[in-house]
């Protein structure tokens, strides 16, 4: 059952949580557009869509990157702001434990965790694809959608190599197919052009040549002009930025995992970073959360100010810590898990030495 402090802390939490959203939330609209604004005249991007397809998809994403620090910024104020009016000590000295103090504090934790877990996992993606649209056309320079030099296994026992591919025109050139079978080369398939057949929703390959390596040792040569076929190939895969994994829900996430494993390409490591990150992140608000209140429940006579600029140095030694071992993750020089999890785990050893020296 809540009590009246349990709703009282629990309304402090999410008020302060919500007035620091909204602060920064002016502060990231006023910074990005200042970065993006010559874009925006340049490509002549209409004034609603910047609002409706960019700013109300990408800063929900970021609000929600960077929840966990907003939510133990929003501790660290208002529980200060707590202890100078002696809030605390008059809770305390009430007969109320310092782990009954902390249980609203972790109640409204625990409910902001779970709603960003389900913004990350669901609702963003869908609303990012519009953000990644709206890129693509006003902001992004296309004129590099070009590639060279692709080769990538497609499917299990199929290789594909690809001289030059244009994602403007979706024409590529030079094509080969390689088939494998139990390790052996089965055929080859060689193109000097590849395009979209929009009539077929198909692969077209031109002035195509196919040598089939038969059982017997010989080989069969066939030629063709033109040939219509199911290439197991999306372009979107070679000029996805990765910055665009945000894109994907959960289900998408790990079916691009098991065809980056498929691949085998070392962009693998970066997507099994990011999903890891999607179940940690949540789990970071509980623990700064139970920092925040042992670090700023205890009156000072420096006030709100001594407070808040311990949290805030508590802050950046955490992203950098995050930072540090996320770019192990994603280059493979540690497994993507343990890269995510230990920022938290050694957050809270943190937390449980605050809470053992803190004022009781």
């Amino acid at each position: 059952m809540l009590k009246k402090l349990d709703l009282y802390i629990i309304k402090k939490f999410l008020g302060s949580f919500a007035m620091t959203l909204g602060l920064f939330t002016i502060i990231i609209v006023v910074f990005d557009i200042g970065e993006k604004i010559d874009d925006f005249v340049e490509k002549e991007a209409p004034f609603i869509e910047v609002l409706r397809d960019y700013y109300l998809n990408f800063v929900p994403f970021l609000l929600n990157l960077f929840s966990p620090i907003f939510v133990f910024i929003s501790v660290i104020f208002f529980t200060s702001k707590l202890a100078s009016k002696s809030e605390i000590v008059a809770i305390l000295s009430g007969g109320v434990s310092y782990l009954r103090l902390l249980r609203p504090y972790m109640i409204a934790a625990f409910v902001i965790a779970i709603f960003s877990f389900s913004l990350n996992a669901w609702i963003i993606p869908r609303a990012d694809k519009k953000r990644v649209e709206f890129e693509n056309k006003y902001t992004r320079d296309l004129s590099l959608n070009h590639k060279r030099n692709i080769k990538r296994q497609i499917k299990p026992g199929v290789v594909m190599t690809l001289q030059n591919y244009n994602y403007l025109d979706s024409f590529g050139y030079r094509i080969e197919l390689e088939q494998f079978e139990d390790g052996a080369l089965k055929s080859r398939l060689f193109g000097d052009k590849l395009d979209w057949n929009h009539e077929t929703n198909s692969w077209r390959i031109s002035n195509y040549r196919i040598r089939e390596f038969l059982p017997d040792g010989t080989e069969k040569l066939t030629r063709g002009v033109a040939l219509d076929t199911m290439v197991e190939f999306d372009p979107e895969d070679f000029f996805r930025k990765q910055e665009d994994v945000q894109s994907f829900n959960m289900n998408e996430l790990n079916r691009y995992i098991e065809l980056e494993k498929m691949r085998g390409t070392t962009d693998l490591f970066f997507y099994q970073t990011e999903k890891q990150r999607r179940y940690a992140s949540p789990f970071s608000m509980l623990v700064l959360t139970f920092i925040g209140v042992c670090v700023s429940s205890i009156k000072s006579r420096q006030g709100v100010g001594w407070s808040l600029a311990r949290g805030v140095l508590i802050s950046f030694a955490y992203l950098f810590i995050i930072q540090f071992f996320t770019s192990f993750g994603t280059s493979g020089t540690m497994h993507p898990a343990v890269a995510v999890w230990i920022p938290n785990i050694m957050f809270s050893g943190v937390a449980y030495l605050l809470y053992r020296n803190t004022q009781k």
